[in-house]
Formats: C-alpha cells, structure tokens, sequence
C-alpha cells in the first residue's frame, strides 16, 4: 500500500478535519467578539467530499480522524456523517473536538458508533469567568456534558486554553478532577490563532510554566509515555485516576515526529497549523479529479511536508499569524 510519507521520513496517519467553520460560541482566543465572516455554505465541503478525502486519505495509511469545526454539532446531519464515517474499517479512531453545548443529546448514540474520544473544550470550572471566556452563557450545560461523558463509554479528554490572568488560577482546579475522574485534562498553550493575532500579556505561560506551577503544588507527579506523534507531554499524580498533560502548542517542541494534516472545512489542505494552506482539495475535486489523482496529489504535498511549526511560518513570509482557529480547524 502506498503511504504518505515526508523527505523528514515521517509517516502521516491523523487527519484533523474540519466540518464547519461556524460556531454557537465566541471564545476570546478564538474569534473576536463580533464573530468571523463565515463562507457560503457551497464553499464548504460536502458530507460526501469529505468521506470520499478520508476514504482516500485511509487508503494512504491515514488511520486516525478528528472532527473539528468551528463546533462540528452546529452542522445539519453530522450525526449521519459520523456514522458513515464508522463503515471505513481502515480507520482505527474517530474523535471529536466540540464545545460541548449541542453534543448532549447524541451521547448514547455516539457511544454505539465508533467513536474512540470527545475532547471537550472547557476553559473554566468558574461559572462567570466560562461565560465570560466564550462570551455565551452556557456553563451549566458544558458541566453536564462533562459529567454525562464521564460516566460514558467514550474517552474523554479536556482541552484548556491557558489564558495568562484569565483562568491560570484554576489551573491546579482542573488537575484535582483527575484525582477522581478517569479523564485526561490537557493544557494548551495560547496561540495567536484568534482572529487578530497574539494577545499582549504581562505572563508567559508557556509549558515550563505551567509545568512548574503544577509539580510545586503536587507531589509524586509520574511521567507517562506519550506515544509516538502524541501532541501532548502526559503526566500523573501517583495514585490519581485521571492524568494530566501540556500541548506546546505555541512554543511547538512536538513537531518532530508530527504524523498530522489538516483538512479546513472550505477544502483548504495544510500540511502544519502554521502554514497558509498548500492547495484546496474541495477545487481540485470539483474540476473532476479521480480518486488517484487525489492519492498523486496527497503524496506529492506531503513530501513537501515542513520541518516543524516554525519553518511553516517563517513561509508564510511577512504575513502576520491572526486566522480564527474556528477558520484552520481546532
């Protein structure tokens, strides 16, 4: 079988997809209040497009899918894409990244499908300063989910954005749930990736930081092993169910055996966060492209694959980094 490999030698199996670029929330690090101008809805791709990219995609060796969005559940019949998506028996995992507010409801449904893990997006145990980060009134319902996909078949992991003098004071908050919870909380360093750029902050909370917050406050931290291509460095308190672990998002000390592309709801294929997009799949196979000459094409912009995040921007040229994340694909 053909693969998709790098001139760095590393070999591609994760696609991040994005479904939409529409979103029910507004949060502070990833759009700006006012929200983003979103695309008509024949840009975006269809359900059947992006079965037929993964299909493909899994017939390269692409193993492992994440559905992203903006929030993936605000797109009509995406329950029904996620069971198609479950018949390709190439794929190993399907995961999902959504806010949390409209998954609710499809929980038991999600569970008999082949749904590996929801990442659940929450930036706050506080009720004021969650509704405040993403500028909606919804913590009650985020809480339940969490609580619902605990007790669930399905593996949960929560995302936080640390957001310097925002919620890094709920930092040790979150480790003290996986004293209890079989979940892995995750913390990530802010990104520029917010519809205007890098915040300006008095702190830099970058990995070391948060690293060294947590294991002053707790001892008998175990380190585990993340796993090649893992985006996170994962760790443990001795005798605590959960774990815990710190994506260098931005500082981008993971890049060296990345094994991820990313697919944008518009078609736009990029080989790194960082980078501006290669090509957009969505025209190419509009203009009548056969399934080979998607699998030539595949290859052939992997190859090109950068070495790491930093080489990726320094591309892009004298353009500053300011896309929504809704935008890329979370």
């Amino acid at each position: 079988m053909e693969q998709l490999l790098d001139k760095f030698g590393r070999k591609i199996s994760y696609l991040r997809l994005a479904v939409t670029d529409r979103c029910n929330f507004r949060c502070q690090y990833c759009m700006p209040a006012e929200g983003i101008q979103i695309v008509e809805r024949a840009e975006l791709l269809t359900f059947k497009e992006m079965y037929r990219i993964t299909r493909v995609l899994s017939e390269l060796g692409v193993n492992k899918v994440r559905l992203t969005g903006g929030e993936p559940f605000v797109r009509r019949d995406f329950m029904k894409f996620l069971e198609s998506l479950s018949f390709n028996d190439r794929l190993d995992q399907i995961n999902i990244t959504t806010n949390g507010a409209l998954i609710g409801e499809h929980i038991a449904a999600l569970e008999k499908m082949k749904i590996n893990a929801v990442n659940l997006s929450i930036d706050s145990l506080k009720e004021e300063n969650f509704n405040t980060i993403v500028r909606r009134k919804s913590f009650q319902k985020v809480i339940q989910v969490l609580n619902d996909l605990e007790q669930s078949s399905i593996r949960l992991k929560l995302n936080i954005v640390t957001l310097p003098g925002v919620n890094t004071d709920e930092i040790l908050d979150f480790v003290a749930l996986t004293k209890e919870k079989d979940i892995a909380v995750r913390f990530i360093e802010e990104m520029p990736f917010n519809g205007k750029g890098l915040r300006e902050t008095k702190e830099l909370w970058n990995y070391t930081k948060i690293y060294d917050h947590i294991t002053n406050h707790f001892q008998d931290i175990e380190k585990i092993d993340n796993g090649k291509s893992s985006t996170s460095h994962n760790f443990r308190v001795k005798g605590y169910k959960g774990t815990f672990g710190i994506i260098p998002a931005f500082t981008r000390t993971i890049c060296g055996d990345c094994n991820r592309i990313r697919i944008t709801a518009t078609g736009l294929f990029k080989n790194c966060l960082f980078d501006q997009g290669v090509f957009n799949v969505r025209d190419f196979i509009r203009k009548g492209a056969s399934d080979d000459d998607l699998k030539q094409l595949f290859i052939n912009t992997v190859h090109h694959k950068p070495e790491n995040g930093f080489v990726a921007e320094k591309m892009r040229g004298t353009d500053i980094v300011s896309e929504s994340m809704s935008t890329i694909g979370g």
